[in-house]
């Protein structure tokens, strides 16, 4: 990584030299202060007698990039006031504050970050661009990338979590990037300016101040935090009890019969299922994984780690917990719901928040709520299904905080009890014993195959439409297996396929990956 040297409070003196301005650029995007960040820099530049300008340059949130707040400031001399720049120029800016990590990624692509003169100020944390949130697979950037590039592209680089630190401390990420600044010693001005800026403010001075000097701390101990290329892993230690005699006696079952290699695996999975259901569902769960490892083991499984029985009980998990229209409600009429929207915007006790959703059902997961046999007699009467369906199939912006639409919610949610008499219940019952047959029965003549073939289960998400395009991926990509499952190279084969499953909501990847594979 870059220097990481102490830092005193006027390392920014070494650049200063009054013929130009300093210059500071800052991106964030909505609701994260930005635009106060940059009134603070262009305060505290005015009261220490220097003369400051800042304009800004609008992105559109994540879909282009976040708005580049743009700082130019230069001493007040012989009483001529300075021509400012109105938009950084590449290659001439002295400070960079980036509010989140591919943010600073943005910067150095358009020449903000250069290495013989810019400190880097970014916080690593992530707000995920809608090009990641949209691919039906993990489209996740690579942030490697970005600290890999800052390595090369910056004079100097501060860099850790201060949104989080912000969170902590009850304030925004514009008051720990300010602190972050302050430490940076890239402005010639003490802390105790800095702090006299945030007072001047008005509001949530305590806060601000707080989140500032944890900042200010932080960047003074620990410059640069180390980035992990991938999401955490993490899964909560196995404890020894639950604290319920039911949900003991699960963890009793998941210490006692099952490889150390998936005990992480199927506590997650026992606490999904018990959050999702109850704990009964959850024993099931474990019976039928136990099931699936006593195949494993005949199998010759330990010389692969289990490695049919750990996938197992990650996707047996998720193909119990699939997504209804009663497991919907149930999660927009949790009181933790509320409490995190609210968090989120940050209101104040005395503040009302409404929550607006988007709601389109179909009378497909009508149906699929109804009882099983009241399910299957409505839909195998077209014109009263198609009637109905006129109905229902609408699309609706409904306020879940109101009494009417809340109690709604509340009612459907309260399904939970009736959910293995459901004719969705049934349909997924009888899709998953489906699949893992076709991934036992590979046992005896392609042991990787038959775990990649578990691994199809990722392509199954989502309720409505949503649901129905990964299903239909899913049937295509498991119709190669007749043609796999003779192959040496069929498992990596069958990966291929999924991956390719992934990488377009339409397909059309996919398409191409099955003829090659015809022509194999």
């Amino acid at each position: 990584m870059n220097e990481h040297v102490s830092m005193t409070n006027n390392i920014g003196a070494q650049r200063l030299s009054t013929d130009k301005p300093l210059s500071l650029a800052v991106l964030a995007m909505g609701g994260q202060g930005g635009g106060v960040l940059a009134d603070w820099i262009v305060g505290l530049a005015e009261a220490e007698g220097w003369m400051a300008q800042t304009t800004s340059v609008p992105g559109v949130a994540q879909r282009t990039g976040a708005t580049i707040y743009y700082i130019e400031m230069l001493p007040v001399r012989d009483g001529h006031a300075p021509i400012f720049s109105l938009m950084p120029t590449p290659g001439d800016v002295d400070v960079v504050l980036a509010a989140e990590l591919m943010e600073a990624g943005r910067s150095v692509l358009r020449g903000l970050v250069t290495p013989d003169k810019t400190v880097l100020i970014a916080s690593t944390h992530r707000s995920f661009a809608v090009g990641e949130k949209e691919k039906p697979g993990d489209g996740i950037g690579n942030p490697e990338v970005v600290v890999d590039a800052t390595d090369f592209a910056a004079k100097r680089t501060i860099a850790f979590d201060m949104e989080t630190l912000a969170v902590k401390n009850g304030s925004v990420i514009s008051a720990s990037m300010f602190g972050a600044l302050a430490a940076s010693g890239a402005l010639p001005f003490a802390k105790q300016a800095f702090e006299a800026m945030i007072r001047a403010g008005g509001r949530g001075i305590e806060p601000s101040l707080k989140a500032f000097n944890a900042a200010f701390d932080r960047a003074k101990d620990k410059p640069r935090d180390p980035v992990s290329a991938t999401p955490s892993k993490h899964f909560d230690a196995l404890p020894e009890t639950a604290g319920h005699p039911a949900l003991d006696g699960l963890v009793y079952r998941i210490r006692t019969e099952f490889p150390e290699e998936a005990l992480p695996l199927l506590f997650a999975g026992v606490k999904k299922l018990t959050d999702y259901q109850d704990p009964a569902y959850a024993d099931e769960y474990l019976t039928r994984v136990a099931a699936l490892y006593a195949l494993d083991q005949k199998a010759g499984g330990a010389a692969k780690d289990f490695a049919f029985t750990v996938q197992a009980a990650k996707y047996t998990a998720v193909a119990m917990a699939y997504d209804d229209v009663i497991r919907v409600a149930d999660l927009k009429v949790r009181a933790s719901r509320f409490d995190r929207v609210r968090k989120e915007v940050g209101a104040k006790d005395d503040q009302i928040v409404y929550v607006t959703e988007y709601m389109h059902p179909r009378m497909e997961e009508v149906c699929g709520t109804l009882p099983k046999g009241l399910g299957l007699w409505i839909e195998g009467r077209p014109k009263l299904f198609n009637r109905l369906d006129r109905l229902v199939n609408k699309g609706r912006r409904v306020q879940t905080g109101t009494l009417f639409w809340f109690l709604g919610l509340y009612i459907v949610s309260a399904l939970r009890r009736t959910r293995r008499g459901t004719l969705r219940h049934m349909r997924e019952t009888e899709h998953r014993e489906t699949w893992l047959a076709a991934a036992t029965d590979l046992f005896e003549v392609n042991y990787d195959l038959a775990v990649e073939v578990l691994n199809n289960r990722r392509l199954v998400k989502g309720y409505s439409d949503t649901h129905a395009r990964g299903l239909s991926k899913f049937d295509r990509v498991m119709s190669a297996l007749s043609m796999l499952r003779d192959r040496d190279d069929g498992a990596a084969w069958m990966k291929t396929l999924r991956q390719a499953a992934l990488l377009d909501e339409k397909g059309i990847a996919l398409d191409g990956a099955l003829k090659t594979v015809a022509t194999l």
